[in-house]
């Protein structure tokens, strides 16, 4: 997701090798400007952060740990609005009210179900929609259908005004006690005065606790110069950035908090529903650095994965006992934590695996597809016991499936094979063994002085 950040950094700190080298320390922050600038950030911004991180390096002795805390501190900085709230923050008295302002197209339908899902999944909370986005005949119907998916209440009625459909869910949240309202509204192709002023009647009669603009990171620096319109004229407490996974150079989220003067609270990262994560700066600058992003992945994972249900597959593996149920149960909890790209992303050092898996969709690649096609042709016993598959039902199993025995067999041996190295990872030493397996899998990765 900060791919080209990233190397940015990684390759300005490689030019570091000796301690009070200032040859070297504007070699580094020339290579920076070259690539942050060319990354899409802004060029106000790079000076500033190029400048400051010269005059830091130099004052605490030019060297690449005195670079890099420089480089963090100063990105840390950047990131940050004082005062500012992160992540989602909730109001004093439920329920809090949330207005999704943005242009057309910048996926703010898509981002309002992420949201819900997001704050039903992982804080647990009562969540309300409101389709408020009357212009465009097909949002409502999109909002139907996300929220039928994600399992969170809708409010809709093409037939009414937005004030009034804003009204009537608002009563039904103080009613029903819900904890969140988030509210669709209309967006244009482009900002006009109708618009303006139909959000300006939306956000009198909803008195919103947050306004949340939604920017399309393909846009690069038009996100950031329509959010400052949008906070001139509506008002904006946060940015919410979609389509990121899909920008290869990913600075406008560097620059767009100083320039907009409202936090970026949420970036999108992919296509699904958990693909929505926080914008956190210091978690952010950890991932920028290649340090991963532990404690954002261990939110996802505690709200993903029940303790108990966790605590009895612990045991099955370590007796050896992992079988085709368990592994379509731990699929579906996979799903929950969004795209492998991403998870693997958060993960200290993995960056450059998360590089080269790119946008491989695991519950949908060939393979998966071919295990679930083998385990619906499977007798309950069977999956529960996968060593009762003799060649009679291998064959029986391969016709149901559509595949060849050849294909059925490698899959077995392939599930044995994983089941057993999980069950010896699981064993004493099993933590080293699967550092050391990562090392192998990436080239060590990281950066010098970073966590790991």
């Amino acid at each position: 997701m900060f791919d080209t950040l990233t190397d940015s950094f990684k390759n300005a700190i490689g030019k570091i090798r000796f301690h009070d080298d200032e040859k070297a320390l504007k070699k580094a922050t020339a290579e920076l400007k070259k690539s942050l600038l060319k990354a899409d950030v802004h060029h106000k911004v790079v000076k500033d952060l190029i400048s400051d991180v010269e005059r830091e390096t130099k004052k605490n002795g030019v060297g690449k740990e005195t670079f890099l805390k420089a480089l963090q501190e100063k990105l840390t900085d950047i990131l940050t609005i004082e005062g500012a709230p992160k992540g989602f923050t909730f109001a004093s008295k439920p329920p809090t009210v949330v207005l999704m302002i943005g242009l057309q197209g910048s996926g703010k339908t898509t981002t309002t179900g992420k949201l819900a899902y997001f704050l039903k999944e992982q804080k647990k909370k009562k969540v309300l929609i409101i389709a408020a986005d009357l212009q465009r005949l097909a949002a409502v119907e999109q909002l139907r259908q996300i929220t039928e998916q994600i399992g969170v209440d809708l409010v809709a009625d093409e037939k009414a005004t937005p004030t009034q459909i804003v009204k009537e869910g608002l009563e039904k949240a103080q009613k029903e006690l819900y904890d969140v309202v988030l509210i669709d509204t209309a967006g244009r192709l482009a900002i006009d005065e109708e618009l303006m002023e139909e959000l300006a009647e939306v956000k009198a009669v909803a008195k919103p606790d947050e306004l949340f603009y939604v920017a399309d990171a393909m846009t690069g620096q038009d996100a950031v110069r329509t959010a400052q319109t949008f906070k001139e004229k509506i008002g904006i407490t946060g940015v919410i950035l979609t389509k990121f996974d899909g920008d290869a150079k990913g600075g406008v989220a560097l620059g767009l908090s100083q320039q907009v003067g409202a936090p970026l609270r949420f970036i999108g990262a992919g296509e699904k529903m958990p693909d929505l994560e926080q914008f956190i700066p210091d978690r952010i600058v950890s991932r920028l650095m290649g340090a991963g992003d532990v404690e954002s992945l261990a939110e996802k994972a505690a709200a993903a994965i029940d303790p108990k249900e966790a605590k009895r597959m612990t045991q099955k593996i370590k007796k050896g006992q992992f079988n085709f149920n368990d592994f379509l149960d731990q699929m579906e909890q996979m799903k929950k934590l969004g795209s492998m790209k991403s998870i693997m992303g958060m993960i200290p050092g993995m960056g450059a695996m998360a590089k080269q898996i790119g946008d491989m969709d695991l519950e949908n690649s060939d393979e998966i597809r071919m295990i679930k096609a083998m385990v619906a042709s499977m007798t309950p016993k069977e999956r529960e016991n996968p060593d009762l598959l003799n060649n009679t039902r291998k064959r029986r199993i391969a016709q149901g499936a559509g595949l060849d025995q050849m294909q059925v067999n490698r899959v077995l041996k392939q599930f044995k094979n994983a089941a057993k190295m999980a069950k010896k990872l699981s064993g004493k030493g099993g933590m080293k063994q699967m550092q050391d397996l990562m090392k192998q899998m990436q080239g060590g990765g990281g950066f010098p002085g970073m966590p790991r």
